[in-house]
C-alpha cells in the first residue's frame, strides 16, 4: 500500500513560479512511477507529466512542456513539479499518482493517488 500527499499549492501570479511536492508512505517510493494530473473547475482531469521509477525518463504534455520539470529524491520519498512561468489556464487542482509498473498518461491506470492541492494562477 502506498499513501500520498500533495502540498505546495497556493496563489501565485502569471509567470510566476510554483514547486508542488508528493510525499509517499507505506511501500518502496524508489520502484514506483509516478504522475502528476490536474483539474480544472468545469473540465475532465488531464495529464501533466510522469517520471519513471529510476528518475531518468520523464514525459510532458504538450500544454506544459518547457514549463514545467518534474523530478524525484528517493531518499525523501517524495516527487516534485517544478512549475515555471505560469499562466491562468495552468490553475487546478493538482494531484499525484504512483503505479509500480510503467508509467503512463491514463489517470485511471494508476493505483494511488493524493488527495490534490490547488493552485490559482492569477492574471
Amino acid at each position: 500500500q502506498v499513501q500520498l500527499v500533495e502540498s505546495g499549492g497556493g496563489l501565485v501570479q502569471a509567470g510566476g513560479s510554483l514547486r508542488l511536492s508528493c510525499a509517499a508512505s507505506g511501500r518502496s517510493f524508489s520502484s514506483a512511477a509516478m504522475g502528476w494530473f490536474r483539474q480544472a473547475p468545469g473540465k475532465e482531469r488531464e495529464f501533466v507529466g510522469y517520471i519513471n521509477f529510476s528518475g531518468g525518463t520523464t514525459y510532458y504534455a504538450d500544454s506544459v512542456k518547457g514549463r514545467f520539470t518534474i523530478s524525484r529524491d528517493d531518499a525523501k520519498n517524495t516527487m516534485y513539479l517544478q512549475m515555471n512561468s505560469l499562466k491562468p489556464e495552468d490553475t487546478a487542482v493538482y494531484y499525484c499518482a504512483a503505479r509500480f509498473r510503467g508509467p503512463t498518461t491514463v489517470w485511471g491506470s494508476y493505483d494511488y493517488w493524493g488527495q490534490g492541492t490547488q493552485v490559482t494562477v492569477s492574471s
